[in-house]
């Protein structure tokens, strides 16, 4: 949405939801991973949605990285991206979770295996 001089929007973030303040997908997480699944966006679909899609047509993005293009509260996206989910038109996945770090242990012994062939 095109914000103002004074930084405010001129849309509020709660007329682009419809008004609705709780996703319906409430485990749609910050960094929860959007994709579109493709073809033509239905007739009806309000404007923001529309401009959801499109951020999307490019690839994959979190909910945040949305956001942030849109120039929307993360709360205001996940309601829309919700609704876009439960139209079958976006899937959503857990974002990826950090990789196991290695055991101490394990680390010296490789260390130990590396300097025994150098000798």
């Amino acid at each position: 949405m095109t914000g103002r001089r004074g930084g405010r929007p001129l849309v509020p973030a709660y007329l682009s939801t419809g008004g609705v303040a709780r996703p319906s997908r409430p485990h749609l997480e910050r960094l929860s991973v959007l994709t579109a699944v493709g073809g033509s966006a239905p007739a009806g679909l309000p404007a923001a949605q529309l401009a959801l899609l499109d951020v999307l047509d490019d690839g994959s993005l979190t909910v945040v990285e949305a956001a942030a293009l849109l120039e929307l509260p993360v709360s205001a996206l996940r309601v829309l991206a919700g609704d876009l989910i439960d139209r079958n038109l976006v899937l959503a996945r857990a974002p990826i979770p950090p990789a196991e770090r290695f055991a101490p242990d394990l680390l010296k012994r490789v260390a130990d295996g590396l300097r025994a062939l150098k000798h």
